[in-house]
């Protein structure tokens, strides 16, 4: 039975971890457009980012935890945090690990934001355009339940989302009508 748990707690905080992860991903290109509203204090964005992002670091530790304490898979703590290291699907499992050590180093920069400076904090920022990506293979090839059609469909939200508002920020900014009280992004960003 606690195994049966915990292959459940891997895969639910799997797809949860996912689900935060294009959320923060999503927000923080929604950030970087500095789009605004007037029913919302200009800080809004960034903080949704910031707390999704916590979010996805407990639902990502949930993860790595569970599937490491599982004798299904049996990754073991090596495995873990070593890409292809696993005997368990090796590859889809190596994604997962290059994906969490890039969310690693997005935490750690942005937690001494302060000491490594703004040039560096965006550089190793930017690698969540590679981070988000591999989670999602890693989901689409090391998930047990990766061909049920369910999380067909969350990885397909996830994609459309993400894909959707990488569209609506590369947009040209000229076009777009200044109105009040219409959502709008404002000059700005990169």
């Amino acid at each position: 039975m606690s195994e049966q748990i915990l292959w459940f707690a891997a895969r639910g905080a799997g797809v949860v971890s996912l689900l935060m992860l294009t959320a923060s991903v999503g927000l923080g290109m929604i950030t970087v457009t500095r789009f605004e509203h007037d029913g919302w204090p200009r800080f809004f964005n960034y903080e949704m980012h910031r707390r999704v992002s916590l979010l996805a670091i407990v639902f990502l530790a949930v993860h790595v935890l569970t599937a490491v304490l599982d004798p299904f898979a049996s990754l073991g703590l090596l495995a873990a945090v070593v890409p292809l290291a696993s005997a368990y699907r090796p590859i889809p499992v190596a994604l997962g690990i290059v994906a969490l050590d890039l969310f690693i180093a997005l935490i750690a920069t942005s937690l001494l934001r302060k000491h490594v400076g703004r040039r560096t904090w965006r550089a190793v920022h930017w690698t969540s355009y590679a981070m988000w990506p591999l989670a999602v293979l890693h989901g689409l090839t090391a998930g047990s339940d990766a061909a049920a059609p369910w999380m067909l469909a969350i990885d397909g939200v996830c994609v459309v989302t993400v894909l959707g508002i990488a569209l609506w920020r590369g947009r040209p900014r000229a076009t777009m009508p200044a109105t009040s009280g219409a959502l709008r992004p404002t000059v700005g960003g990169g």
